[in-house]
């Protein structure tokens, strides 16, 4: 999660910087719920891209997981776009309540952080070890080992 979020760093700051050149608003609040509507559809195009082009963002290639939807051999567009709002809920209630209660700083991260547990502990409902969102979607995370991976390409003749 700590790679996916360096690269989406990155992946931000330049649709941001995009954002910022084009829109040209003098004050930092100025078109914010915009901003925020542009960054939640560039943020879904690289997950939605990535999964139906190979299942696997280059973070998921380097842990050795991909997403995949079980009876077909590419992940479907509907699927994709699906698990990418349905896992919005790892996010969502806690910042639901955050908005309602108008909680600051710590309260405020301490509840996401609560909402981020309870999310994840759901997964030892599941038999199958899937977490909510995927089960939802109809995709699943599959692990797959070392040796899956195609070995560095053999030189061919001397040198």
């Amino acid at each position: 999660m700590l790679y996916e979020g360096l690269l989406l760093f990155g992946v931000l700051f330049v649709a941001d910087l995009l954002f910022e050149t084009l829109a040209q608003s003098w004050h930092a609040l100025a078109l914010r719920h915009m901003r925020q509507f542009w960054l939640f559809v560039v943020l879904g195009a690289y997950f939605v891209v990535f999964w139906c082009s190979g299942g696997q963002t280059l973070p998921m290639k380097t842990w050795r997981i991909k997403l995949v939807a079980p009876g077909s051999p590419t992940l479907p567009l509907s699927k994709a776009v699906a698990r990418y709002l349905l896992a919005w809920m790892w996010f969502l209630p806690a910042m639901v309540l955050d908005y309602a209660f108008k909680l600051k700083n710590w309260p405020s991260l301490g509840l996401i952080a609560i909402g981020m547990i309870l999310w994840a502990a759901a997964i030892m409902f599941n038999k199958e070890r899937q977490f909510l969102h995927d089960q939802l979607a109809g995709t699943r995370l599959i692990n797959f080992p070392a040796s899956a991976i195609d070995p560095t390409p053999k030189r061919s003749g001397s040198l």
